[in-house]
């Protein structure tokens, strides 16, 4: 079992920034399979961005693309996603996720991932 924390939430004013983070309880976890998710009352939760570090590829959803970027430390067990340029739209509670559970499934498709954090709220105001 691994456990995810994420942090880093918080009220900001559109065109602001928040940096989120997702540390994993073992120091030496990584995984080619992770990313995160958000969620607002009423809806589905939704891919955001997802990272491979095997192969530094990285994937974002449309709505985020040239404002949000996914990255990791050296450590490779915290994952963070920088988010510039927010919007009132982007307002919801981000999860990270974790480790490969379906690896033919898309990266924004929830059931791809085995780990899950508690989330952490984003409220960007107009």
């Amino acid at each position: 079992q691994v456990q995810l924390v994420e942090s880093g939430g918080g009220s900001v004013q559109a065109g602001g920034s928040l940096r989120l983070s997702c540390a994993a309880s073992r120091s030496t976890y990584t995984s080619n399979c992770m990313g995160w998710f958000r969620q607002t009352p009423g809806k589905e939760r939704e891919g955001v961005a997802a990272i491979n570090p095997t192969y530094g590829a990285t994937y974002y959803a449309d709505s985020v693309k040239g404002r949000f970027t996914i990255f990791q430390d050296g450590t490779r067990n915290t994952m963070y996603l920088q988010m510039n340029s927010l919007k009132p739209e982007d307002t919801a509670r981000y999860f990270c996720a974790s480790g490969c559970a379906r690896y033919e499934i898309t990266w924004s498709t929830p059931e791809r991932y085995i780990y899950w954090g508690q989330g952490t709220q984003v409220t960007v105001s107009s």
